[in-house]
């Protein structure tokens, strides 16, 4: 069975950090790309970021470009999403979602998986 958790999330301060994790299990972690997806109050989900299955591609929405930094450690199946500078408009639940493929970029129908989310709220 195919388990994402994330974690990490919270109340930080505008143009403070948080680091969120997703450690997924059930199965082959680095046979596929990963993302991060994000839904804030009353807004459709919005695609963050992706990686690729060895970690050597990048991708991140205009909104969050040289703000955050997506990685991955596949020896302990485990996705980060690495948040410096945030915002206000940063407040959502994060999702982390797995790929159909080996790469994948900001597509929804990319991703059959996805895990429960975790809060991240930007307020002073």
């Amino acid at each position: 069975e195919v388990q994402l958790v994330e974690s990490g999330g919270g109340l930080v301060q505008p143009g403070g950090s948080l680091r969120l994790s997703c450690a997924a299990s059930g199965f082959t972690f680095d046979d596929y790309a990963m993302s991060w997806f994000r839904q804030a109050p009353g807004k459709g989900r919005e695609w963050v970021s992706a990686i690729s299955w060895n970690g050597r591609d990048t991708y991140y929405a205009e909104s969050v470009k040289g703000r955050f930094t997506i990685s991955r450690d596949n020896a302990k199946n485990t996705l980060y999403l690495q948040m410096n500078s945030l915002k206000s408009d940063d407040t959502a639940v994060y999702y982390c979602a797995k790929a159909l493929t080996a790469w994948a970029r900001s597509g929804s129908s990319e991703y059959d998986y996805w895990g429960q989310g975790t809060q991240v709220t930007v307020s002073s």
